[in-house]
């Protein structure tokens, strides 16, 4: 009779702490690829993230500084450069999502040869799970 007891007590308590544990979350979101291009004044940031669990969408924003760069290499004035960004909404399927921003520069006074524009500090932040990476 004590051992049935206990045996009882015992399953009740294992019964509690299985129905009192947090449910294990499917996530654990990361950046698989992330890759930049640039042409003229824009720079288009592409890549995919993984491990997003039953998400619905996730919101990307991208981040970069612009500036106007001479043949040495040399940013010469503080005035020729700025920061920019864009964001976006992604639908997540399968626990995966693709994105594709671009940003585009309007600096003044604009680069004009033989300075160039170049993209510097570029990072890519999923603001829904709170992660960043730079490219």
């Amino acid at each position: 009779m004590i051992m049935r007891r206990f045996i009882v007590i015992l399953g009740a308590i294992a019964a509690a702490v299985v129905l009192a544990a947090p449910p294990a979350s499917a996530g654990s979101p990361h950046f698989v690829t992330v890759s930049a291009s640039s042409s003229g004044s824009s720079l288009t940031v592409s890549g995919k993230e993984a491990g997003l669990g039953n998400e619905s969408q996730v919101h990307i924003v991208v981040s970069a500084t612009a500036l106007c760069v001479n043949k040495g290499g040399n940013h010469p004035s503080a005035e020729n450069k700025g920061s920019f960004s864009a964001d976006g909404t992604f639908p997540v399927q399968n626990g995966k999502a693709n994105f594709s921003l671009t940003i585009f520069a309007t600096i003044s006074p604009p680069c004009s040869p033989p300075m160039t524009l170049t993209w510097t500090n570029i990072t890519v932040t999923d603001t829904t799970n709170g992660i960043s990476t730079g490219v």
